[in-house]
Parts: structure tokens; C-alpha cells; sequence
């Protein structure tokens, strides 16, 4: 019977044992950090894995494995080159949570640029009066029109598409930047193509981030950056934390008045240190500027569904994989 680990995140294996039956015993480690996992990983055949990190010292006593399966989008804790040079092959599973995080981007979206988070909090304070507030509310940063605002999509995959698509039914002027991405799709979906970043800095006034991290884009969002945008932009990131090169920068963009609002899924680290900047200000309920910030503790791939999807997917792609059958979504 093979061996196959779940190196961390779930504390059973009742979806993962249903699809491996009798040709594999599931094992779970519970172990977020590499250094701290046991010995016997190494007698796996194969392995899922979510955040840990796992590395060529890790990869290398692996001398029975076939195939490591992430589960969910990004890759970057894998090193997959490492594992090419010792016959693994790597996969993710990109396909789980489409929906969810394309709902996510798109309900923070509305939610900065209607103002939404800050008018039920400041409406709260109100000592006197009520709709008349609505002026002095949108002196700084007025609520714009919907066919007013100019979003632009870094990443064309699966998420930046369907964000596309929900945001055109609200007349939205959709455009996007992705230099993978062949000519032509923009006029399937009737958005606008960029063709360089600074382009899309400087036509729009809604940024999403929705590619993956890459030697590229790691750290893309940084001071300089900021320093590009138009005044009164929102910024939006349901991708990969590390996109964004540190907390300090938006704090910054915020403070200066270059950031309208900022709606984070993912952060460079998590879970956040609470002597960052963005942070305290995110916590201090007394600040004006506290209204701008939504976060959220990286759930947007989630609902009921979708975890049970990723699992699924997760395994019967590992599966295949050691059973010599084509493994899907492999990874380069």
C-alpha cells in the first residue's frame, strides 16, 4: 500500500481517504513548518500539500515520492525545480475556488467605492441628524458613478476574468495587463487590453491584483508604484500576499491621500505583525482613516463547497499521478 502525507492545514482525512480507498493509506502531519517535520515523510509516495514550505532539503530524501499536489492556486512554497532534478513532479490546484475569490475582489470593490464599511461606521457616531450627512461624508474622495470608475486587472487567468465579467454588469470600464496572455481575448470578453503596467496605472482608479507570484511580480506593489497612481485609486489583492512589498507602502499611499481605500485578502505575512502600520491604523475604530482598509484573514477561496472541490481535485490528481495516468495542472 503507498504512503500519502498531508503535510498541514486539515486534522483528518475523511475526504482524501474516500478517493484513495485501499490503493493508499493517508497520513497527517499537522506541520505548518518544514524543520519540524518527521522523519517518516520521507517513506511517502506522494504529498499534499497547502502552506508548508517544501524545499530541495526536504525533497531530496524523498526517494520513493512520484508526485507533491498543492493544494490551491499558488506554488510558490514548493520548489519544483528541485523536484524536477529528482523525478517529482509538482501540481496545483488551480480550478477550486474561481467563484469565491472573484466574489471576494468584486464585493470589496463595491464596498470601498460605495463607501459601504465607512458609512455604517461613521453613521454610528452620528450625534444628530441622518441622510444630511451623506455631503460632509464625500468631501474627500467622492462616490463616483459606477460608469465612472476605470478598473484595471493585473492577471488574466481564471479569477481576473471572472471578475471582469461581474464587474461589466455594473457598466464598469474594465481593462486589463497581462503579458501572457494572447491578443485578442480583451474583445471576447469586451474589456480593455494594457500593454505595460504603467499604462494601467495611469487609465485607472481601481486596481485588482489577480496573478501569481513570480520572480515578476514578487514585491510589484511597492512605494514606487504607489507613487504612480492616480489620486484617490483603490487597491484590491485576493492573489498572493508577497505581490504587495510591505504593509509600510500602503500605509503610505493611505496617508498621503494616493490611496482611497485598500481591500487585502492576502498580506506579505501572515498572520500580520501588529506593530505594522496598516495594521494599528486597520484596528484604531477612533481613526477616519480606519474606514478605508478591509481585511480579511485570506478566506476569499472559501465556502462550504469549495474546500471539499480543492480536496477533491487535490487527491484524484495525486492519485492519477502514481496510478501513471496524466497529471493535470502540472507545473513547469
Amino acid at each position: 500500500m503507498k504512503n500519502i502525507f498531508i503535510t498541514d492545514y486539515f486534522r483528518d482525512s475523511k475526504i482524501e481517504s474516500k478517493i484513495f480507498k485501499n490503493f493508499a493509506k493517508v497520513h497527517i502531519l499537522n506541520c505548518p513548518i518544514e524543520k519540524n517535520l518527521p522523519r517518516i515523510i520521507n517513506k511517502a509516495d506522494g504529498l499534499l500539500v497547502w502552506h508548508t514550505n517544501i524545499s530541495a532539503k526536504t525533497i531530496k530524501n524523498l526517494k520513493n515520492c512520484k508526485a507533491i499536489v498543492r493544494y490551491g492556486v499558488g506554488y510558490d512554497n514548493i520548489d519544483h525545480l528541485a523536484a524536477r532534478k529528482y523525478g517529482i513532479d509538482c501540481a496545483n490546484t488551480p480550478d477550486y475556488g474561481t467563484e469565491e475569490v472573484a466574489d471576494t475582489a468584486a464585493a470589496m470593490i463595491l464596498s470601498l467605492s460605495r463607501k459601504i464599511f465607512h458609512l455604517n461606521q461613521s453613521s454610528k457616531n452620528y450625534k444628530k441628524g441622518w441622510q444630511q450627512n451623506v455631503l460632509n461624508e464625500n468631501l474627500e474622495f467622492p462616490i463616483k458613478r459606477s460608469n465612472e470608475l476605470r478598473v484595471g486587472i493585473i492577471g488574466l487567468g481564471r479569477i481576473g476574468s471572472s471578475l471582469s465579467l461581474r464587474l461589466k454588469n455594473f457598466n464598469m470600464e474594465i481593462g486589463f495587463y497581462d503579458p501572457y496572455v494572447q491578443t485578442g481575448v480583451e474583445k471576447i470578453l469586451g474589456i480593455k487590453k494594457f500593454n505595460s503596467l504603467n499604462e494601467l496605472i495611469s487609465k485607472t482608479n481601481i486596481i485588482s491584483i489577480n496573478c501569481v507570484l513570480t520572480k515578476e511580480t514578487l514585491n510589484l506593489i511597492d512605494r514606487k508604484f504607489i507613487n504612480k497612481l492616480n489620486r484617490g485609486t483603490i487597491i484590491i489583492n485576493t492573489a498572493r500576499g508577497k505581490i504587495i512589498n510591505s504593509l509600510d507602502d500602503i500605509y503610505y499611499g493611505i496617508k498621503n491621500k494616493i490611496i482611497a481605500g485598500v481591500g487585502l485578502d492576502v498580506l506579505p505575512e501572515e498572520p500580520p505583525s501588529f506593530n505594522s502600520k496598516l495594521i494599528k491604523l486597520w484596528k484604531n475604530q477612533k481613526s477616519s482613516l480606519n474606514t478605508r482598509i478591509l481585511i480579511n484573514p485570506h478566506s476569499g477561496y472559501y465556502s462550504s463547497r469549495s474546500v471539499i472541490e480543492m480536496r477533491e481535485k487535490a487527491s484524484v490528481n495525486l492519485l492519477n499521478a502514481l496510478k501513471g495516468k496524466k497529471i493535470y495542472n502540472l507545473i513547469n
